[in-house]
């Protein structure tokens, strides 16, 4: 009777264990290799480089048109968004890039980054700090 009873739970855990299964790891998304992309991501750069802010933001929406889930296109527009001080669109924007960034943990560390800063300049001091704490854990 005992020896079974051990049995029943050994079985049982196995069991749920199996059922558990190991956390699904998303890779590290693939930079774009689409000619337009890239040479709109060049020119948005040249052109926030310029002080075009508006200009690159435009490039890049353009790029985003062709590669909706880029997540380097996303944060590019986030740092533009940030550059004009529109904190909530790059907030919103680096966020964007998060959810598409799989496992590229550096990529969602600067996003976290732009969070923060994003809601530092808005005032949200608390925000900005736990966005901080965010990036240096990823």
């Amino acid at each position: 009777m005992k020896a079974s009873r051990h049995a029943f739970v050994l079985f049982l855990m196995l069991f749920l264990a199996g059922c558990a299964g190991l956390p699904s790891l998303t890779p590290a998304p693939e930079p774009s290799h689409n000619s337009a992309v890239l040479a709109l991501l060049d020119q948005a750069k040249s052109q926030a480089a310029a002080g075009q802010s508006a200009s690159a933001g435009a490039s890049l929406e353009r790029a985003l048109r062709i590669e909706p889930r880029n997540p380097y296109l996303w944060q590019e527009l986030a740092r533009v968004r940030l550059g004009q001080k529109k904190y909530r669109q790059a907030e919103n924007l680096a966020a964007k890039s998060n959810a598409l960034a799989g496992g590229d943990r550096s990529l969602r560390a600067a996003n976290w980054r732009i969070i923060a800063q994003a809601r530092g300049g808005r005032g949200d001091m608390k925000g900005a700090q736990a966005a901080y704490e965010r990036a240096e854990r990823e």
